[in-house]
């Protein structure tokens, strides 16, 4: 019998949320998708370092010789987001996710500035619009920065999706994807209950996006539901069929092991159990937003803990910025 993971791709894209270059290796995705928490991660490992130091090296090319290393770590945080998003992209045929800083999350200008400049980084190493996703926090001003950005070919990835109002404005603003994050949700509604578990078609993330899906396939929208955060693999399992689900290495690693029959769940062709068509202004969407507690406790939340990722992987570079520097490194240029 096909193993879970085989019997998922067949009916859903899977996607690796990881930015462990080994473990896109093994699981094989379509695409992938990464966080600053991912990138932190990641660019501890041992194995990493000579990415992280190309990184420093075309920050310290690109601000000059008598920049601050402040300077160049500032550089530096886009330069190592693309260029794992390229190291990625070598493994894997599809999209690779690469995120704006979230401490951009409420300016708009601001956020289009970082897009623009992600993307101008990755066209110069060759690669085209059409393999990545920017990832933006899904606040009002990150879901209408989208919106121009998209209008100007470049496919965005609203992440930090909690609520339905987040997805109805989304799906308006014609972005191409979304991430509701359905462990996050569980996380949120356990801690409020007391409860330690629930089953999955009872999981309050499932219900999330399956409510999201069928809005979206009923009234004909474009932007793709991805499903993120997942906390167990029966959350993953209720949603089979979902346009595409970002998965962690541990949760791939499960699926590809157990072998049992696996229903597909959602049906972009049949939808079910939807609700009339939404249209959404500012006031609307912040009334909205503000009246489902979790999602503006839990978007809040996320955007705080992926600016606190930001920063220690600024002092990180930091560190070893000063580390390369002081020994006269061949890795930077010379001082």
């Amino acid at each position: 019998m096909p193993s879970l993971l085989e019997q998922l791709s067949s009916m859903t894209v899977v996607v690796a949320d990881t930015g462990d270059l080994e473990a896109i290796r093994t699981f094989k995705p379509r695409d992938a998708t990464t966080n600053p928490s991912l990138i932190l991660a990641a660019a501890q490992l041992p194995a990493y370092q000579d990415l992280i130091d190309q990184s420093l090296r075309a920050s310290r090319e690109k601000v000059g010789q008598r920049a601050s290393v402040k300077e160049v770590v500032d550089e530096a945080l886009d330069e190592i987001c693309v260029i794992f998003g390229k190291e990625i992209l070598k493994i894997i045929p599809g999209r690779v996710s690469t995120e704006v800083d979230a401490r951009l999350s409420y300016d708009k200008d601001k956020t289009i500035e970082k897009a623009r400049k992600i993307i101008a980084l990755y066209n110069q190493f060759g690669i085209n619009n059409d393999r990545i996703l920017i990832k933006i926090a899904s606040t009002w001003e990150g879901i209408k920065a989208a919106e121009i950005l998209e209008k100007e070919g470049i496919h965005c990835n609203l992440t930090l999706l909690f609520g339905f109002s987040q997805a109805v404005a989304c799906a308006e603003a014609e972005v191409t994807l979304i991430s509701p994050f359905v462990g996050r949700i569980l996380d949120w509604y356990k801690a409020e209950t007391g409860l330690q578990s629930y089953p999955g078609p009872e999981d309050p993330g499932v219900i999330s996006v399956t409510k999201i899906f069928n809005y979206y396939k009923l009234h004909n929208y474009k932007t793709e539901v991805m499903g993120a955060s997942f906390r167990n693999v029966d959350e993953i399992i209720e949603l089979s069929g979902c346009d595409l689900l970002t998965i962690s290495p541990k949760l791939l690693d499960e699926m590809s092991k157990t072998e049992a029959i696996l229903i597909k769940k959602l049906d972009s062709s049949k939808p079910i159990n939807s609700i009339e068509k939404l249209h959404l202004d500012e006031f609307s969407f912040r009334k909205m937003l503000k009246s489902d507690r979790m999602a503006d406790e839990k978007l809040e939340e996320g955007i705080v803990n992926f600016s606190k990722a930001i920063k220690q992987l600024e002092a990180q570079l930091i560190e070893r910025i000063s580390l390369l520097e002081n020994k006269g490194s061949p890795a930077l240029s010379a001082r």
